[in-house]
């Protein structure tokens, strides 16, 4: 018995009732996978109506392209359904975790093949791309966007993403394949030797291919005791032109893909089943079973219902998702524009992060000329695995990427603040949020990055341009971060704007008209002009609160 109700310990309403996925996506996902166990232990009808219920809901509305689960950074959570941001996305590492066991549980209960391709997609993707390919370094939060705020850490505080991927890896050979009586299935490919036990005789099995990087998996019966028994063999969501077992995502080029299967040599047929190519034959030592995915790039498109992914295309192939990142292009990734029918060449690259294919294609990125005016610029544009982003440096990254002139973002002119040098009273990674000349939509926006002053509280803190020349300034306009009611930051006490004078001291500026506090809101003061080199926005915390900002202007 708890006394506890809420959502977001999933203590809302009884297990057996629930239908939705909510509250912290982590503590969610092991409770799942123990709903998973006792559903499958002991058939209860009830738990496997509530699970299967909370997995629909998952995959088709909760589900980010690269597998993440939790949307949210307020109780590190679910968001509601369809609510998927890019920028803010947290996806925690462990939620990924989790959610790999409630998806292998779910297989083994039901045995379809479906829910391996959602543990597919959050292992190549989401999962990995939480600790760097030296092993050294961790994301907490997986985002799908950045501006160069997402850097991988060696620890943490709260240390159990670093942990738990440490133990979940080792854990991986675990999950290839299956035995139930007769059957064997083959669910992941990977290069590998087997020793399984079917009706309690040894039959050894070995796996070779470049899975994810091509499509061509040769399986071998090394040993064979147990005589007669059926491979199941997975075929692929993403073969059958199936982004996940959901509309959430679907894609959008009209390609067909196919697949083969030979038995040394021999093409085979069969029709799928639960997703399976199943060959039941008595086996003999130095069988050969070839399986050919054809794997191609392709672009998907999200559900209409998911507001921050309408009119953008997201790139995959394969199993693996692709993002663009700022080292390999020569221009603002987050400015480009997708052509309508975008053709890639696939280039091997296996002296850059650890091995990986490379896409490139034609692509137009969108800015303005020195009158104001939209300008398109023809570019290259090369992305590279999702996993791998973040190891070259602080920049910007994407996964969706705009199709439509609606999700467009043209890169903005050049401003006085954001051409000045930042210094503050505490620097952080985050403090460049400040001048990105991005800012929020309105006070729940978590799209956009932001800089704060946590975790000090009750303390009086400031930040300041170093302007690019002497400038006549007379106005300043700040957009407040405010978190309530989960986290630590609300608006300041009060703040006030210096100016530095020509003996290099701060002055306050004079005829100040309105110091504003709303959160998430253009807040302008408008003062006497005066010409300096410097400006600097100083703020008093609240008393037990830390105060933070999406962005800081002047004029």
């Amino acid at each position: 018995y708890t006394t506890r109700t809420d959502e977001y310990s999933q203590a809302h309403k009884p297990v057996v009732e629930q239908d939705e996925a909510v509250g912290h996506a982590v503590r969610a996902a092991y409770m799942y996978a123990g709903m998973a166990d006792v559903a499958a232990l002991t058939g209860d009808s009830a738990y496997i109506n509530a699970i299967d219920k909370i997995w629909d809901n998952i995959v088709g509305k909760k589900y980010y392209i690269t597998g993440g689960i939790g949307a949210t950074s307020n109780g590190e959570a679910f968001g509601k359904n369809y609510e998927l941001p890019n920028m803010s996305a947290y996806c925690e590492t462990c939620a990924a975790i989790g959610n790999v066991y409630v998806n292998y549980r779910l297989f083994l209960l039901h045995g379809d093949s479906k829910y391996y391709d959602v543990l597919e997609r959050t292992l190549y993707n989401g999962l990995i791309s939480g600790v760097s390919l030296d092993g050294g370094g961790f994301f907490y939060p997986n985002p799908l966007e950045s501006i160069g705020q997402h850097q991988r850490q060696p620890w943490f505080g709260c240390a159990c993403c670093p942990s738990n991927i440490c133990r979940f890896i080792p854990s991986l050979p675990g999950y290839i394949y299956a035995v139930k009586d007769r059957d064997v299935y083959v669910n992941l490919f990977m290069s590998n030797t087997a020793d399984l036990d079917v009706v309690g005789k040894k039959l050894v099995l070995s796996q070779s291919t470049r899975y994810p990087w091509n499509g061509d998996v040769n399986i071998k019966v090394d040993k064979n005791n147990a005589g007669k028994f059926t491979m199941k063999i997975r075929i692929p969501g993403w073969v059958r032109n199936q982004v996940v077992p959901s509309d959430l995502y679907t894609y959008s080029d009209g390609k067909r893909l196919g697949y083969t299967v030979t038995l040394n040599g021999t093409p085979l047929t069969s029709e799928l089943k639960d997703g399976y190519f199943c060959i039941d034959r008595q086996w003999k030592k130095g069988d050969q079973v070839d399986v050919h995915f054809d794997m191609e790039p392709r672009t998907v498109k999200a559900n209409n219902k998911v507001e921050s992914d309408r009119g953008r295309v997201a790139v995959e192939r394969g199993p693996i998702v692709y993002c663009a990142e700022w080292p390999d292009n020569d221009f603002d990734v987050l400015s480009v524009f997708m052509n309508r029918n975008p053709k890639f060449e696939v280039v091997e690259k296996p002296e850059l992060l650890y091995g990986i294919n490379e896409l490139v294609t034609d692509a137009q990125t969108l800015g303005y000329d020195d009158k104001g005016r939209l300008t398109t610029t023809d570019v290259k544009l090369t992305l590279i695995p999702y996993y791998s982003w973040a190891h070259r440096g602080s920049g910007a990254m994407a996964v969706w990427l705009p199709q439509e002139l609606s999700a467009s973002r043209p890169t903005m002119p050049a401003t006085l603040a954001s051409e000045s040098k930042i210094n503050a009273s505490h620097m952080a990674s985050s403090i460049s949020a400040i001048n990105d000349r991005l800012v929020p939509k309105d006070e729940n926006d978590r799209s956009m990055p932001y800089y704060h002053w946590w975790p000090k509280q009750g303390t009086t803190e400031w930040i300041s341009y170093e302007l690019p020349q002497p400038s006549t300034v007379q106005s300043s306009t700040v957009y407040w971060f405010d978190d309530a009611p989960w986290g630590g930051c609300r608006v300041p006490k009060s703040w006030k704007i210096y100016y530095r004078d020509s003996q290099g001291q701060w002055q306050p500026v004079t005829g100040a008209d309105n110091y504003g506090t709303v959160k998430g809101a253009a807040n302008t003061v408008n003062f006497d002009p005066v010409k300096t080199s410097a400006v600097k926005l100083e703020v008093t915390q609240p008393a037990e609160y830390s105060s933070g900002l999406f962005e800081w202007e002047v004029k």
